[in-house]
């Protein structure tokens, strides 16, 4: 595998700040949820908190470029005012853990949508273990733990994966990625076509 180039680590760099104004944005969007339906609320846009993980590893289908994203979007967000502070970060670090994971069991090679979507379930599971104990779900009766995780599986697969993967196919179709392992492939398709 290729080393990282300047140009690769600028464009993720920029790709992790705009997601990490986004991952603020959506903490009141959670809220309000969270008053309507109780702790389960957050639930189902959780998705959104594993994207830039997605969307840069599909972009730059590199090693680290999941975990490295994530974790850069984590610390703007306390950068910009997160309540949470630091403990922000660490929350950033094991949900791109949780991506990582799945495409370092692809050896980095494989991309398709269903890995995609099961990177976004990877951070969902390594994000609600931590919740677990952090946030104290354990409190909870077991059906509504298990509701909680069924719904940020589906959560981490359709936003974090489904979205992800339409995000970048779009930013690939307009030749904003030409220089990316992904602009290269859609390149390559053209040329097929």
């Amino acid at each position: 595998m290729s080393k990282w180039t300047l140009k690769e680590v600028i464009v993720m760099a920029a790709l992790s700040v705009v997601f990490g104004v986004i991952y603020l944005a959506f903490i009141p969007i959670g809220g309000i949820l969270v008053g309507f339906m109780g702790p389960i609320g957050y639930e189902p846009i959780f998705g959104i908190w594993f994207i830039v993980s997605i969307i840069a590893a599909y972009i730059f289908q590199k090693p680290g470029a999941a975990f490295i994203s994530e974790t850069i979007a984590a610390t703007i967000e306390v950068m910009l005012g997160n309540a949470l502070g630091p403990l922000i970060i660490v929350v950033g670090i094991i949900q791109g853990i949780g991506a990582e994971a799945v495409f370092a069991a692809t050896r980095w090679k494989n991309y398709s949508l269903w890995v995609l979507m099961l990177a976004g379930m990877g951070s969902a599971v390594t994000s609600f273990i931590w919740g677990m104990f952090q946030n104290g779900y354990i409190a909870f009766a077991p059906s509504y733990i298990l509701a909680m995780f069924v719904i940020r599986l589906i959560s981490g697969a359709l936003i974090g994966g489904w979205l992800g993967k339409v995000i970048s196919d779009a930013l690939a179709k307009t030749g904003v990625l030409a220089s990316f392992a992904l602009g290269k492939q859609y390149k390559k398709r053209k040329k097929a076509a």
